[in-house]
């Protein structure tokens, strides 16, 4: 096998990847179309956390589990690392599978050219041995990463995971601007940092914008002590979920791209053509439109599953805490279920807007090579996400320890 050519052909495909693909090689820092030890990154750890917190609504016992405090979330966590694990399995398996039929790599490498086959066929070790120890390694290399993000979480600043995501995206951040600036001329180039600069700055204006429900604790006396009599507010984030919903809806935009892979070709050629013109065309206004329309339905989806605001009335009503003006139980959850269903809105057209702002940079560029875009969409939401949170975080150890602050 020539490492040359088969890194050449890597090459022409990075350009030519799309659907959920260029999230997780986007996720992994590029090592996934490069098959490294760690192509799976961190994406089968958050799809195991997903899956958890989806099933916390379903199964009662997770439910209990997260009631439980610190020790429930102890089991909780386990229980997303073994999923991880067999997360990991099932991706690798698949990736090595159409690592092997060329598929990952849009069948541009030449599979029956010895010089250009990724997984080589006659190197005198059975088959099954070879994609076995390669499974194998993909599994540990996302287990070393989920390790990682752990330590980091024990012993570092903020969440371990969200700055090995936040690492990985960065990473590709100069070689993705050189190429535009190659590509479309330094004009544009500077133009593209300029809206970048500008989409920044209103995803952290969303991004730490929330409404703020005042409630009020009554005043109760506990033996001989006085408890309660104090104000706060529960503060409802205009992006409630997250960049979760984005990770859905380009899940859900995949499927019929591999739906078609179990068929015969030639039959479903009408199909086949027409889902890579409309459905996996991110230029076209179909997919931009569809691509928006689930992100929002997505969007409400996740936020009334992650958040109860019957169980928060309930909380509040146990406590001694109402919201002025409004009484507790019900008419409480009433009243927090229709505010956020009108913040939703606004933080759900955000979400949308944002996502499809690479799809109108491939059409302005005129160029498919930007597919992987990282200026806009998941990876900004992510990157400010991350940011605001970790510089948050030495904010609270920075005053624990009684200096000034971070940036003051």
């Amino acid at each position: 096998m020539s490492y040359s050519n088969v890194q050449a052909c890597i090459k022409l495909t990075e350009s030519d990847t799309n659907g959920v693909l260029n999230l997780l090689n986007l996720f992994s820092g590029g090592a996934l179309l490069q098959l490294s030890v760690f192509a799976l990154g961190i994406m089968p750890y958050i799809t195991a956390s997903i899956i958890l917190q989806l099933l916390t609504v379903v199964i009662p016992r997770l439910e209990q589990l997260r009631k439980e405090g610190q020790s429930g979330q102890a089991k909780i966590t386990q229980y997303t690392r073994y999923l991880t694990l067999g997360l990991a399995v099932l991706q690798a398996s698949a990736f090595v599978a159409l690592a092997r039929t060329g598929q990952l790599f849009n069948n541009m490498c030449d599979q029956d050219d010895p010089a250009y086959q990724i997984i080589p066929e006659n190197t005198g070790i059975p088959m099954w041995l070879t994609l076995s120890l390669l499974v194998m390694t993909m599994t540990a290399g996302t287990g070393v990463v989920m390790w990682l993000g752990e330590l980091i979480t024990d012993r570092g600043v903020g969440n371990g995971m969200s700055v090995l995501i936040f690492t990985s995206i960065a990473a590709r951040l100069p070689g993705e601007g050189w190429s535009i600036k190659e590509s479309s001329g330094t004009g544009k180039f500077f133009l593209v940092i300029g809206l970048v600069l500008v989409i920044i700055a209103l995803v952290v204006f969303i991004e730490q914008a929330q409404r703020r429900i005042p409630v009020q604790y009554a005043k109760r006396m506990i033996g001989r002590r006085m408890y309660g009599g104090t104000s706060t507010y529960i503060p409802l984030k205009v992006n409630q979920a997250g960049v979760v919903p984005v990770i859905f809806a380009s899940s859900l935009l995949y499927l019929p791209q591999l739906y078609l892979q179990f068929f015969d070709q030639n039959k479903l050629k009408g199909y086949q053509v027409w889902i890579q013109n409309y459905l996996a065309n991110p230029t076209h206004w179909l997919y931009i439109a569809v691509y928006f329309l689930l992100i929002i339905f997505f969007t409400y989806f996740y936020v009334s599953i992650t958040f109860n605001p019957t169980e928060v009335a309930e909380n509040m009503k146990k406590y001694g805490g109402f919201v002025p003006g409004i009484r507790p139980g019900k008419p409480t959850a009433d009243y927090l279920d229709f505010i956020l269903s009108r913040i939703t809105l606004p933080g759900a057209l955000y979400l949308g807007l944002i996502s499809v702002l690479p799809n109108f940079f491939f059409i302005w560029l005129n160029q498919q090579q930007y597919q992987n875009f990282p200026f806009g969409g998941t990876a900004v939401l992510i990157m400010v996400g991350v940011g605001l949170e970790t510089v948050k975080q030495i904010e609270s150890q920075l005053m624990q320890r009684n200096y000034e602050g971070f940036l003051r």
